[in-house]
Order: structure tokens, then C-alpha cells, then sequence
């Protein structure tokens, strides 16, 4: 039986094959945004269709979280994960090669699928194996997709540099992502496989609170991360003058520093409790988009990115860690919800600053950030008392 085996595997090993699911998924979105250049140039598709592509793919995403929560509560979790990393393998193998756009757009569409499922199986695993080892790891967990993160875009500069094609480095996310997948089907943390009807329905009101107040932490933490993600370099040297090999700084500078802040987390969290530090990395969040719409010059902006990165780096994980352990008899659904957070972030991030770059430029649009950080600094300080019997929120 698979349980049978799942259950002579350590936690300490199968924390670390989980950290290999966060790789995987980090390693192969990497390489897809940064592979998007080649992808235009061999499709034939502009901005607008690649704009779409990716709408499409934070939408799917939306719609894989839902559907790894239904997967958890009747066969666990780690079937969620495992089916979620097939998806993007899949998803990924088909962006190597051309193919008609429309086709092209489904497969986008099935990789969108398989990222949101891993995106909140991932955090459901991971709450479930920090409680069986009794020590935070989540933020290292993170950790584990950051860094894969930047692999796959030095990868993507070594593929393009030496002529071996974007398709290379997509490639090897992909082979990763299946070899995760099949690793973890028998090996994932088994978690939970049922979940009783009458439980879900008197837990749904007293959960609300953790769902509210952790998704609101997600939703500003991504909002941030997307807006930096997606406008850094484009701010930098469009609205900077920054020249071409700089621009790309602020957003490494971003990763870096999001990176930096995961691996030391797990260890300071616990002595500063959670509420210190979600206020703290909100207020981390605010004062690095802060600097950018204060001070526009190069440097500044570089400096308030990376400050930037230093709250979203802990914010993300705490988050997920609060909502899981707060719900522990419901922690897949209750995250599976606080997921769905992440693609209204992302997707404001994004559109938002967008929008506003034309009518008052980037320089403002970097504003947003910090009034969401202000309107959700109430919300983290409720992060230390939440738990399923307390009252729905008024």
C-alpha cells in the first residue's frame, strides 16, 4: 500500500522532498516568464496575446487551487501535488515546441491548472509535515522555490548564450517537475482523505476569521510581489533611464532579499512571535515600494525593492503557516481559500500599475503597494489569536 510506504519515510526526508516540489514549481515558472521572449519570436504573437495567455493562466490557477482542495479532501493532499506536477511537466513539455496559437493558449491553460494546484497542495503539505516535526520549516520550504527560481534564469542565460534554446532550459523544469511528481505520489506527506460533511459545515463559519485575515496577508504580500515582478526593470528603464543590464537589478535585488529573508525566518518567528513579525514585513513592504515612489533615482529604487523582498520573503509563509496551523482538523480547505488571495494580488499587481503607467507613470503607481499595506496593517495584528472557535468576523 502507498500509505504503508509514506509512513516509513521520515519527516526530516519528506520535508525535504516537499522542498523538492517548491523547486519544481519555482524552477518551472521561472522558466516559462523568462523563455517568453523566445515563445513571441516562434509563435509569432505580440504583447497582447502573451498579456491574455498569462490573464488566462492566473485564471486556471485560481480554478486548480479549488480543485486540489476537492482532490485533498477525498484522496489527500499529496495526490493533489503530484497530479498538480504532472500538469505543468505536461504544460511545459508543450511550450518546447511550436505549435498552432490556439493550442498553444490550451497548454498555457493546463500549466495555469497544474500551478494552482500545486500553488495550494504545496502549502497544504507543507503545514502538514512542519506539524509532524514540531519546528517551523515553512519559510525554508519557500525557500527551496526562490532559489530554484533563480537557477532557472541562469539557466534560461546559459541556454541562450551558448545557442541550446530557451527549449532546453524549459525542458529540464519539465523532466523535474514529473520526476517530483512520480516521487512524491507514493512518498508526499499522506495528510488527511476524507472530510466529514457535518465537520465541514459547522467549521465553515468559525474559519471564516482565518480565511479573512491570513488571505488579506497573501493578498497584499503578492500584490507586492507581482507589482515588483512585473514593473521593476520596465520602471527602471523606461521611467529611470536605467541602462539595458541594469534594469534587470531591481528585481534581482528583489529575489535576493526575498531569498535571504526565507532562510533565516524559520528561525526568528518563533522567538519574535508572528504578529511582531507579519507587522514588521508589512511594514518592510511599504516602506520599500514607499521608497520607490519617494526617491526616483536608480539607486533608491534598487535599495526599495530589495527592502520590499525582505517583507514579501516572510510574509508569504508565515501566512500560510498562521491559517494552516490555526485550522489544523481543516488546514487543506482553509488553505486551499487563503490560496485564492494570491491571484487577486497577483492579478492587481500586475493590471493595476499597469493601467496607471500611462495617465501618472510607474513612479506613483508604486503607491498602490503601500496603501494596501496600510489598509491590511489591522489585519496582522489579529495573526496571534486566530483560531477555528473563534466568532465569525462582524
Amino acid at each position: 500500500m502507498n500509505d504503508g510506504k509514506a509512513s516509513e519515510m521520515s519527516a526530516g526526508a519528506r520535508a525535504r522532498l516537499i522542498g523538492a516540489g517548491y523547486a519544481a514549481q519555482g524552477l518551472g515558472y521561472a522558466a516559462v516568464v523568462t523563455a517568453l521572449p523566445a515563445f513571441k519570436d516562434r509563435q509569432g504573437i505580440d504583447d497582447t496575446f502573451v498579456s491574455a495567455v498569462l490573464l488566462l493562466v492566473v485564471v486556471a490557477a485560481a480554478g486548480g487551487s479549488m480543485l486540489a482542495d476537492r482532490i485533498a479532501a477525498r484522496w489527500g493532499s499529496r495526490y493533489a501535488l503530484a497530479s498538480g506536477l504532472f500538469l505543468i511537466g505536461a504544460g511545459l513539455a508543450g511550450t518546447t515546441f511550436w505549435s498552432p496559437n490556439a493550442i498553444f493558449a490550451a497548454i498555457f491553460l493546463a500549466y495555469g491548472v497544474g500551478l494552482g494546484a500545486v500553488d495550494a497542495s504545496l502549502s497544504m503539505q507543507g503545514v502538514l509535515v512542519q506539524a509532524r516535526l514540531g519546528r517551523s520549516v515553512m519559510s525554508r520550504l519557500f525557500a527551496a522555490y526562490t532559489a530554484a527560481a533563480i537557477a532557472a534564469a541562469l539557466l534560461m542565460s546559459g541556454a541562450l548564450k551558448t545557442g541550446a534554446g530557451a527549449a532546453v532550459a524549459v525542458g529540464v523544469a519539465s523532466v523535474f517537475a514529473v520526476l517530483v511528481g512520480l516521487a512524491g505520489w507514493r512518498l508526499f506527506e499522506p495528510g488527511r482523505t476524507l472530510r466529514s460533511s457535518v465537520a465541514h459545515a459547522e467549521s465553515g463559519r468559525s474559519v471564516r476569521p482565518i480565511v479573512i485575515v491570513c488571505g488579506m496577508l497573501i493578498f497584499t504580500a503578492f500584490l507586492v510581489d507581482s507589482a515588483v515582478s512585473t514593473w521593476s526593470s520596465v520602471y527602471l528603464q523606461d521611467s529611470l533611464a536605467a541602462a539595458p543590464a541594469v534594469a534587470p537589478l531591481g528585481y534581482a535585488a528583489y529575489q535576493g532579499a526575498v531569498l535571504v529573508s526565507r532562510l533565516v525566518a524559520d528561525h526568528v518567528v518563533p522567538r519574535a512571535g508572528r504578529v511582531l513579525i507579519a507587522v514588521g514585513a508589512l511594514i518592510f513592504c511599504g516602506i520599500g515600494c514607499g521608497l520607490v515612489v519617494a526617491l526616483p533615482a536608480i539607486g533608491a529604487a534598487v535599495a526599495g525593492f530589495a527592502v520590499a523582498g525582505i517583507g514579501v520573503g516572510v510574509l508569504v509563509p508565515l501566512a500560510f503557516s498562521a491559517a494552516g496551523e490555526a485550522a489544523l482538523e481543516s488546514s487543506d480547505e482553509v488553505i486551499a481559500k487563503v490560496n485564492l488571495f494570491n491571484y487577486g494580488g497577483a492579478l492587481l499587481g500586475a493590471v493595476l500599475l499597469g493601467a496607471l503607467s500611462e495617465p501618472i507613470g510607474l513612479q506613483w503607481a508604486f503607491a498602490i503597494p503601500v496603501v494596501a499595506v496600510i489598509a491590511t496593517l489591522p489585519l496582522a495584528r489579529r495573526v496571534g489569536h486566530l483560531t477555528t472557535r473563534e466568532p465569525a468576523v462582524s
